[in-house]
C-alpha cells in the first residue's frame, strides 16, 4: 500500500516509500547514491514519471536521510547495506524485485545482485561508480580540474605536480574543489543544477561524509570489477556523455564486464541524466523494463 513507513531491521529504523502500488507491477526499488546521500530530489523529479505505471519502492540506506543512524560509526559496509536491503525485500513480502540505482546505488544495486541472485529481475545503473577503484578517483580528479576556472585550476596544477598517492592527490584536489565547482562536475545545464541544490537545501537532509569514510576504510575482499562476470541479469547502463564525476569510462567498464547488459548514451547530460534528461529517461527505463510487467 502506498505511503511512507518507519521500519526497524537490523538494529535501525529506516525510511520506506511506496508509491504506485495501484499499478500492480513487480516492484521497482530505488537505491540512492553518495554513499550518504538520500532521495529527497529524485522523489520530486523522475521519480512521479516513473510510478504513473510502476510500483516503486524507495528507502534510504542506514544513517542517510531520514533513516536512523547506527550507534555505532563503524556499522557502515557493503555487507551491511546487502542485509538491510535482504530484510527491507523480506518486509515487502515479494519474491522478486527489479533495481534502479544511481552513482553509488549503482554500485550497490551489482553487490545486491550478487548476493542475492534470486530476488533480482532487472537492474537499471545510471552513472554507476566504483568508490574505492583508482580509475574513479582518477576520473574526478580529471573531471574537476577539467570545470574550474583558472586561478583554481593553477592551485590544482600545484597538487598534481607534487610526489603524492592517487589517495592524497583525490583528497587535496576535494579539498579545494566550492560548491560551484561540484555543480559544474555533476550537472551540464547549471540552471538544473542551481534548481537541484534549491532543493538540496529544502530538504535539510545532509551527507556528513560519514559513509564514504567507512566504506573507504573497510573496502569489500574482491574488487565489485572482478566479480561482475557473476551477475546474470538483464542490465540497462545509463550514462551521460558530460559525465565527469564517475564518467564513461566507468559506465563502460562495467558494461564490459557484465554478460549481459546494454549501455544507452544522453548526450545532453552529466552525472544525473534523470534530472537533464527526464523524459528519455523515463522512456527508455520504461521499454527496458516492461517485457516483464
Amino acid at each position: 500500500m502506498d505511503g511512507e513507513y518507519k521500519v526497524k531491521l537490523n538494529g535501525i529504523t529506516h525510511w520506506i516509500r511506496v508509491v504506485g502500488s495501484e499499478n500492480n507491477t513487480m516492484p521497482l526499488v530505488i537505491l540512492h547514491g553518495g554513499p550518504g546521500g538520500n532521495h529527497y530530489v529524485f522523489e520530486r523529479t523522475i521519480g512521479p514519471l516513473l510510478s504513473n505505471s510502476r510500483t516503486v519502492i524507495y528507502y534510504e540506506q542506514r544513517g542517510c536521510g531520514r533513516t536512523e543512524k547506527p550507534s555505532d560509526d563503524t556499522k557502515y559496509s557493503i555487507d551491511l547495506l546487502v542485509e538491510d536491503f535482504k530484510s527491507i525485500q523480506k518486509w515487502l513480502d515479494v519474491k522478486k524485485v527489479d533495481l534502479l540505482g544511481y552513482s553509488f546505488g549503482g554500485e550497490l544495486a551489482l553487490e545486491i545482485a550478487l548476493a542475492a541472485p534470486t530476488v533480482i529481475n532487472r537492474i537499471v545503473l545510471s552513472g554507476p561508480s566504483l568508490i574505492n577503484s583508482e580509475i574513479n578517483k582518477m576520473v574526478q580528479i580529471t573531471g574537476i580540474c577539467s570545470v574550474v576556472d583558472i586561478q583554481l585550476y593553477r592551485q590544482m596544477q600545484d597538487v598534481l605536480k607534487k610526489v603524492l598517492t592517487i589517495d592524497e592527490t583525490y583528497n587535496k584536489i576535494w579539498e579545494l574543489a566550492d560548491s560551484k565547482t561540484v555543480d559544474l562536475l555533476l550537472f551540464e545545464n547549471q540552471e538544473i543544477a542551481k534548481r537541484n541544490r534549491e532543493m538540496w537545501a529544502e530538504s535539510n537532509l545532509v551527507n556528513t561524509g560519514l559513509m564514504y569514510k567507512a566504506l573507504k576504510k573497510n573496502p569489500v575482499k574482491i574488487p565489485l570489477l572482478d566479480r561482475l562476470k557473476e551477475i546474470q541479469q538483464e542490465t540497462l547502463i545509463i550514462a551521460g556523455a558530460f559525465d565527469r564525476n564517475t564518467g564513461i569510462s566507468i559506465s563502460t567498464l562495467i558494461h564490459k564486464e557484465l554478460r549481459n547488459s546494454e549501455m544507452v548514451l544522453f548526450n545532453n547530460s552529466a552525472h544525473f541524466p534523470d534530472l537533464e534528461e527526464p523524459d528519455k529517461f523515463n522512456k527508455i527505463v520504461h521499454e527496458f523494463l516492461e517485457p516483464l510487467l
